[in-house]
């Protein structure tokens, strides 16, 4: 089976290449302390990151492991969920690292799958460019199989972690079906939901007897990287929009090293990711770690989306 390493070999630059096994390496780590019988992993580290969320100790480590594969990888910079600001490293290198270093990690207790998200940037810009200027993407996800969807702008790869630590390929050239039966979005705000949102999912529920014509099914799973992970296998929809909650009139987010990359990845495979309007790569951020709407999978039901919002 193809290895990482051979896959890049022939896609990425020397740099790029670089970073990525720099990071698969940091992911090994990572599914190995998540797996290993630590019960504090899932205690609170006693702080609050740069968003204002509360820190797990498996956050502050994963944090510092990306941090040690950044700087081993040149990196210019190191952008985090978990740190105020960019941290700079070489001052020659010629990519930024941006990350999320441990998506979903309030579900560490609960043995739901978590991951990694990371984009990697020019230097130019100090990494507060468009998506579509990212080199690269990638989420790894440690579920009951630790895995990797990737792109270096060719499409999207993914890859499975064997016993030795080598992450081997399974598919490179993952597509998200256009068309799926199958949304997912938190129904226990739906209190909250804004009109677009209520109507689209009114209408899905109302199945084949509705105007949408056919019966869906609701997944939720409330890991980001978990959602996309079966969102990229066999289709569907992911709605974290904005809402009449205080704090979530921008949606909940971040949109430099969780929507963006999330975004090229579903662009690349044929999907669809949006703000309910805009297209997530053709935003360009004001700050590091700036929230945004987001909503990603089967184009057929991502534009649906964009319709309901156009309506009002």
């Amino acid at each position: 089976m193809t290895s990482l390493s051979a896959y890049l070999e022939t896609r990425a630059t020397t740099d790029l290449a670089r970073a990525i096994a720099g990071l698969a390496t940091a992911a090994v780590r990572i599914s190995a302390e998540i797996r290993a019988p630590h019960s504090v992993l899932d205690a609170v580290a006693g702080d609050v990151n740069a968003d204002g969320d509360t820190q797990k100790a498996l956050d502050v480590l994963a944090d510092e492991i990306i941090l040690e594969a950044a700087r081993d990888a040149g990196a210019a910079a190191y952008m985090s969920e978990e740190r105020e600001a960019a941290i700079p490293l070489a001052d020659d290198g010629s990519l930024i690292i941006a990350s999320d270093p441990l998506d979903g990690s309030s579900n560490i207790g609960v043995n739901v799958s978590i991951g990694t998200i990371f984009s990697i940037l020019p230097t130019d810009g100090s990494g507060l460019i468009d998506g579509r200027r990212q080199l690269a993407a990638g989420v790894f996800v440690y579920g009951p199989q630790t895995t990797l969807l990737v792109t270096v702008g060719v499409g999207v790869a993914s890859f499975r972690m064997d016993a030795d630590g080598d992450f081997r390929l399974i598919d490179d050239t993952v597509r998200i079906p256009a068309a799926s039966g199958e949304f997912a979005i938190n129904a226990g705000n739906q209190r909250h939901w804004l009109p677009p949102v209520q109507r689209y999912i009114a209408d899905c529920v109302a199945g084949a007897d509705g105007p949408r014509g056919k019966n869906f099914g609701q997944r939720w799973v409330g890991s980001l990287v978990a959602d996309a992970w079966r969102i990229f296998c066999r289709g569907g929809v992911f709605l974290y929009l904005a809402d009449r909650r205080d704090g979530f009139a921008d949606g909940r987010l971040r949109l430099v090293y969780e929507a963006a990359p999330m975004a090229l990845l579903v662009e690349q495979a044929g999907g669809r990711a949006t703000d309910g309007t805009r297209d997530i790569l053709d935003i360009t951020p004001t700050a590091v770690h700036q929230r945004v709407p987001l909503v990603f999978g089967s184009c057929e039901e991502v534009d649906e989306v964009g319709r309901q919002h156009a309506a009002g």
